[in-house]
């Protein structure tokens, strides 16, 4: 088994790098701050004097790692924001997806997966926002990616809404993210009929072209906004990824709202 570079050397290889790039972008500014001044001066001179000002002055070099690493967030949270404005449409507006709430005022986006942990811990956080923000929109959108189970369970779920209405498919969303253990399509038809639902209809309706292209256009959202994990939540122009907490959704919910 071929085994990944020691921590040491990569460290090493990737600080090389950095310092390589700084020298490069110090002897830019020299050069280019003077041209006549720059013609008098060889290139080996001025690695030699950025040589000697890094090691006189070494603390510069962690000082322009951070300011990198802040250029490079920055860019990576205008592009998120960027993305999410792009996909305003697809985020808010499926007709597949469960939504609760008010649908006039801010939105929560989650994705998530009947056999998430992470969901099931997020679920009520998420109950406790609605419970407790009548003004408050969820969009509930079923991004199955922990296998074939999760794929069955979440045509199971998409069918429950065309079949029984949003509001039993909102009771069927809660009674799965209760359950423990494994849940697949047979599991997910179970709580559907305990909830009074027809599942031989229902079972028709979730093999349908329909409902496998909802998951395939969920998935498809998911990867163009970088989406990688379960629960993702959205909140205007933030990404939330991971069981984050009632109450940095909250403040994510009062920021947009401002």
């Amino acid at each position: 088994m071929q085994r990944a570079p020691s921590g040491g050397r990569v460290r090493s290889k990737l600080v090389g790098r950095k310092l390589g790039y700084l020298a490069g972008l110090l002897f830019g500014t020299i050069a280019s701050a003077s041209n006549s001044h720059a013609e008098q001066i060889d290139r080996g001179q001025i690695q030699t004097i950025i040589r000697e000002y890094i090691l006189e002055n070494p603390q510069i070099i962690e000082e322009a790692l951070t300011q990198l690493q802040l250029r490079a967030q920055k860019a990576e949270a205008e592009a998120k924001s960027a993305a999410l404005l792009a996909e305003r449409s697809a985020l808010l507006e499926s007709k597949g997806d469960i939504v609760m709430g008010n649908p006039n005022d801010v939105s929560l986006v989650e994705f998530f997966d009947f056999n998430c942990g992470y969901c099931k811990r997020a679920a009520p956080d998420v109950a406790a926002l609605v419970a407790g923000d009548p003004k408050l929109r969820v969009v509930l959108k079923d991004l199955p990616v922990l296998g074939p189970g999760s794929v069955e369970a979440a045509k199971v779920g998409l069918a429950v809404k065309q079949v029984a209405g949003e509001t039993t498919a909102g009771e069927f969303h809660k009674r799965l993210m209760d359950s423990r253990g494994r849940i697949d399509g047979s599991r997910a038809l179970q709580v559907a009929g305990k909830l009074g639902i027809d599942t031989q209809r229902l079972k028709s309706v979730a093999a349908t072209k329909e409902i496998e292209v909802q998951i395939y256009t969920n998935l498809d959202l998911a990867q163009r906004l970088g989406v990688t994990g379960t629960p993702s939540f959205v909140v205007g122009n933030q990404l939330m990824v991971g069981a984050v907490g009632q109450k940095p959704l909250e403040e994510a919910i009062r920021a947009t709202r401002k």
